[in-house]
């Protein structure tokens, strides 16, 4: 790792840091009900750079009946499409006037550069809410002519309506906090509905940030609710409390089954966006330089910390060396560095414990035979830090294949014809997304309806569009995030039939 030159830090994060951190329950800012904090810590040195109140089970209680009051209040039950669309807009324009603050929260709690948490997770935040703010005043039911064949002497008439599912309670990670909180706040407000969000234990910032931003654009005390907390205790009481009526979680597929079956036991409507161990398929007429960086991108952004990472890389075995050679060279040349240092490309990973977690694979890839052409399970003295790795030479039943690493960790492959690579991009329990890279789109297109995922990208990887719905199929999730889809997972359709 290159020594640092971090860019200072504005007076506004200086400010934000310095200042006690609380939770937002309805229109107050409180301490856990315990007394009980935690620790966020920089993943660049490890050094506690703030405290955050740690939720239990009464917090969350009392967070859950501010969204109750708030979602049957005069203010907000009867705000109509357009004034929450305002809302939205209002919020938007806060966080885009706060960009640099936020973008520089995230680093400091997440550790990604701080071109890419402007860039990214700032930018399509604010994107996001104004997209979502469009859809406030276009939610609709729509108008049947029944048939009803046994009742012919009568005459009917028939509607659907779209209603909000009530309060939501949001449970999200840590890889992209501030992108996600709003990716669950927006749909919610547009609906109609009011929530309770608890970010992840390990980046709780920005969340925390985001609800002061909240009450700034002027949205009614108890629509957002923020309880910060450990996921086993805050997390878990928000799942199973009886006064949710939707939960929406954003994590690893064994945390959501959890979530789930907490959730199923009152009958809360649940959607689940979960993990993946998406492949790159990369046929022999790629353009090799072009193919090698986009594979090294479609892992090594984020720190591979990235649920839909392109963590399985399968090449055709005439350009496979070459390919492989170039991913390589990409991983051997990135510069591991803070988040704060301009010239980092790639930022340490979030946690000691995701470093202990990553490291503890790549070992595990090398006990099962694979070789390491870049990277090594090594880690750095201070801070959280691991260079990108690539490992060859591994059976598709290997754990590096199967189970997901969230790490800059890539796993390549050769393969020979369409019916193998078929068979071998479905072959993990996951089913988040895949990208293919190739100029033969009649290949293409045969091969997309046999890749069982949510998203198929072709010739890129990675890239998100806030009009594109994005999900998985088997244990990547249940639901659809973005786009029009979003609306179904945060209302309900009510029948109504009228005989005239």
């Amino acid at each position: 790792m290159n020594a640092p030159a971090e860019t200072p830090l504005s007076e506004a994060t200086v400010r934000f840091l310095a200042q006690p951190k609380k939770m937002l329950i309805g229109a107050e800012w409180r301490d856990a009900l315990s007394g009980r904090t935690l620790e966020s810590r920089n993943p660049a040195t490890g050094d506690v750079i703030a405290t955050f109140p740690a939720a239990a089970a009464a917090d969350v209680d009392l967070a859950v009946q501010a969204a109750r009051a708030a979602f049957s209040g005069k203010e907000w039950g009867k705000a109509r499409p357009i004034d929450r669309e305002r809302w939205l807009l209002r919020l938007a324009d806060r966080v885009e006037a706060n960009a640099q603050e936020l973008a520089e929260i995230e680093t400091l709690d997440n550790g990604k550069p701080l071109m890419f948490a402007r860039r990214v997770d700032v930018q399509q935040a604010v994107d996001f809410l104004r997209y979502v703010a469009g859809w406030c005043t276009k939610i609709e039911g729509s108008t049947l002519t029944p048939s009803v064949p046994a009742l012919r002497k009568n005459e009917y008439f028939a509607y659907t309506l779209r209603e909000p599912v009530g309060v939501v309670g949001a449970i999200i990670p840590w890889n992209f906090p501030l992108l996600i909180a709003v990716w669950k706040i927006a749909p919610a407000l547009a609906t109609g509905c009011t929530i309770v969000l608890k970010p992840a234990e390990e980046t709780s910032l920005a969340a925390l940030r985001l609800a002061e931003l909240v009450l700034e654009a002027g949205i009614p005390a108890g629509v957002v609710n923020v309880v910060t907390g450990l996921g086993h205790e805050a997390g878990a009481a928000l799942a199973a409390h009886r006064g949710i009526d939707k939960v929406t979680f954003t994590g690893s597929t064994e945390v959501g089954k959890r979530i789930g079956k907490a959730a199923m036991d009152n009958m809360t409507r649940v959607s689940l966006e979960l993990g993946g161990k998406s492949p790159v398929i990369m046929f022999d007429d790629v353009d090799v330089k072009s193919a090698a960086a986009g594979a090294a991108n479609a892992i090594f952004f984020n720190s591979g910390q990235v649920c839909a990472a392109g963590s399985r890389l399968y090449v055709h075995k005439r350009v496979f060396d070459q390919v492989l050679e170039g991913v390589v060279a990409v991983a051997n040349k990135m510069r591991v560095g803070p988040g704060l240092d301009p010239g980092s490309q790639i930022g340490p990973l979030v946690s000691a414990k995701q470093l202990q977690r990553v490291t503890g694979y790549i070992r595990k890839g090398v006990e099962e035979g694979g070789s390491l052409l870049a990277g090594s399970a090594e880690s750095a003295d201070k801070g959280y830090f691991i260079k990108p790795t690539v490992v060859t030479g591994l059976g598709e039943q290997a754990t590096l294949i199967q189970e997901e690493i969230f790490g800059p960790v890539l796993v390549a492959t050769p393969f020979d014809d369409i019916d193998e690579i078929a068979a071998a991009a479905n072959a993990t329990p996951y089913g988040l997304a895949a990208s293919i890279w190739s100029n033969d789109l009649s290949r293409v297109h045969r091969l997309i309806p046999r890749i069982q995922a949510g998203t198929v990208w072709v010739n890129c990887h990675g890239v998100l569009d806030n009009a594109m719905p994005f999900g998985g199929y088997k244990q990547s999730g249940i639901g659809r995030e973005m786009g029009r889809s979003m609306i179904d997972l945060f209302t309900e359709t009510k029948s109504v039939m009228m005989q005239l």
